[in-house]
């Protein structure tokens, strides 16, 4: 047994109407002019507005929004952030959405007090710069049960010339508090939240396969699967369950602190997949992981069997894991192939390339050359 570090050091406040706690919040942090990051979506919510007419009401808080986001993104849509963050002469972040919004805001704080490019802090870089002094805080509000970037230590930004996704890690970004409330998803429409669920399912299983030791992360990441496995389907069949809707979330949150561990192939294709076509990356998880998990199995087996077991399955095996999988695609109207995603033979190479050069393919279970995931995206087409 080698050793090992663990860390699980965020502050979540989980239940519905916690976002009442967001003054109280910034008032602890000693935040006096936070900036708000959101998305277009989201800023034209009525929750969100009454959420902001708060913070606007609140003594001595002075906030400002930004909510020029949308799809994917880039290092354009952080740099204006940052622009904003600065013009505000802001002493916090808010971010208040799903994965775009968070890891701009986390990002954001980055830059506000550290020098360079983002891509200078990005892991593959060739040297990867660290921060080297204290960011200001950042407090995260989900409305999405998808990336669990509130819990995460990294952020995605696109580039804006290739679209290529380069991971941000930099502990230091970690939100000093969560306020996870579920009545932020009521409504969200079936494919969002199809889409964003088959992303926390994907880190979920892929945490669990990943090849590096972090026992914890796996029993959080079986748990976290009995979440979605009894929450997902209701979610998008029912809008406006509670329960469900509270379930997804906190599974979100736990397939975030799972993939602290590594994740694998899914992700890497899914990362070149909203390169090249800019696609959704839950909707793309979902459509890849099937097919990726096939490829696993001569590595991963026995962790396959494992879920099956922990979700109770008749059929406690690989076999039986996948074909829950398949089933659970189906019912919540994910796509089984690469083609309804837009995905056309030319773009097969490219892909390829993008996959085999990302960073989530050194914790896959099984090695994969770029010409087996190329065979792979075209069984998937």
């Amino acid at each position: 047994m080698k050793p090992a570090s663990f860390a699980f050091p965020t502050t979540i406040h989980f239940g519905p109407g916690v976002r009442a706690r967001l003054v109280q919040e910034l008032d602890a942090l000693a935040i006096r002019r936070p900036l708000v990051v959101t998305d277009r979506g989201v800023a034209a919510l009525g929750w969100f507005g009454e959420l902001a007419a708060a913070l606007a009401a609140a003594p001595g808080v002075q906030p400002a929004v930004f909510s020029e986001l949308a799809g994917n993104p880039r290092a354009a849509h952080l740099q204006a952030a940052l622009g904003a963050y600065r013009a505000h002469r802001a002493d916090g972040v808010v971010a208040i959405g799903g994965g775009a919004a968070t890891d701009v805001a986390k990002a954001t704080a980055l830059l506000a007090s550290n020098p360079g490019g983002i891509f200078e802090y990005a892991t593959d870089a060739p040297a990867p710069r660290r921060a080297a002094a204290p960011l200001p805080p950042v407090l995260a509000l989900p409305s999405t049960a998808g990336t669990g970037s509130e819990v995460g230590r990294s952020a995605v930004i696109s580039e804006d010339t290739t679209g290529r996704k380069r991971v941000i890690f930099e502990p230091a970004m970690l939100p000093r508090v969560v306020l996870a409330d579920p009545e932020l998803l009521l409504g969200l429409p079936p494919e969002l939240t199809a889409a964003t669920g088959m992303d926390a399912l994907s880190h979920l299983i892929e945490s669990f396969c990943a090849t590096e030791f972090h026992p914890l992360c796996d029993g959080i990441a079986l748990e976290g699967l009995r979440l979605v496995d009894a929450a997902l389907v209701r979610s998008v069949q029912a809008p406006h369950d509670l329960q469900a809707r509270g379930r997804m979330l906190l599974a979100s949150i736990m397939g975030a602190v799972a993939f602290q561990k590594g994740l694998g192939l899914t992700h890497a294709c899914a990362h070149a997949l909203s390169a090249v076509l800019d696609t959704h990356h839950g909707l793309a998880n979902g459509v890849l992981l099937g097919w990726v998990l096939r490829f696993n199995t001569p590595a991963a087996g026995e962790r396959l069997r494992r879920m099956a077991v922990a979700l109770e399955l008749a059929e406690p095996s690989a076999e039986g894991l996948l074909a829950w999988l398949e089933a659970l695609r189906a019912r919540v109207g994910i796509p089984g192939r690469l083609g309804a995603l837009g995905v056309r033979p030319e773009h097969l190479d490219r892909l390829a390339e993008l996959a085999a050069a990302d960073g989530c393919l050194a914790t896959n279970p099984r090695p994969a050359t770029r010409e087996e995931i190329r065979a792979l995206l075209a069984q998937a087409l």
